[in-house]
């Protein structure tokens, strides 16, 4: 049986007095591919944030591998095995592709060296030397992704990867997910595209009103597909 890497319990999360978690509970399991699904506003992003400690206030339980971390900060986090890669990307437009890369520090041991990362990601390694700015939209996605796994993080937390980019460029983002999730790597997708999450994710969770309403395995999509067009409108 795998070892939870992720366990959330009873997590309330706000940004300010705007009170947009109401009870999350959730699990991940080491190497497992989970994706949260749900409208705009169903609070999928602010979980991604909550579990980083990137929102205004929380309480509840979050435990990575065992350890509560309702109360540690961000940095600290990190240092657990946890990246982050947000929908804007946060790309640095003054610095090259490869500075980019080179940007944040490593945290874990067993991160992906630079040799690896290029293999992984061929146009990173042929716009090595190219501003941030002049990136398309597909590579500076792919390098969003590439930096967290230089880091030395397992478990990755995906907002949106595929949003709004061409579908060869989704493609190999579909591709790059099933590489990391046989290297071992464990993964929690938020996607609004559910043609791009659907084959990928071994249990699919959805969140409505910042709690998770139902979840179920890649096994049950099929019978699953009436409520999702209830739910999401796919």
């Amino acid at each position: 049986m795998a070892a939870r890497f992720l366990e959330i319990k009873d997590l309330h999360g706000w940004y300010g007095e705007s009170h947009v978690l109401h009870g999350v509970n959730l699990h991940v399991d080491e190497g497992e591919v989970v994706t949260l699904l749900g409208r705009n506003g169903a609070g999928r992003t602010s979980t991604l944030r909550a579990i980083m400690g990137l929102i205004g206030s929380r309480k509840g339980s979050i435990k990575v591998r065992g350890k509560e971390t309702i109360d540690q900060s961000t940095h600290r986090i990190a240092r657990m095995g946890l990246g982050y890669c947000p929908e804007e990307r946060g790309i640095f437009s003054s610095l090259s592709c490869e500075e980019n890369l080179m940007l944040p520090p490593t945290l874990a041991e067993g991160g992906m060296s630079v040799a690896q990362i290029y293999e992984m990601f061929p146009n990173l390694k042929e716009r090595a030397s190219s501003q941030g700015t002049r990136l398309s939209g597909g590579e500076q996605q792919m390098l969003a992704v590439a930096r967290i796994l230089r880091t030395g993080a397992r478990l990755l937390l995906l907002d949106e990867i595929s949003e709004g980019l061409a579908p060869v460029i989704v493609q190999k983002l579909a591709e790059m997910v099933r590489t990391l999730r046989g290297q071992g790597y464990t993964i929690v997708m938020v996607e609004q595209n559910f043609r791009f999450a659907a084959p990928l994710a071994d249990r699919f969770l959805v969140m409505e009103h910042g709690e998770v309403i139902q979840q179920f395995s890649q096994a049950e999509l099929p019978s699953r597909l009436d409520s999702l067009h209830e739910y999401l409108g796919v």
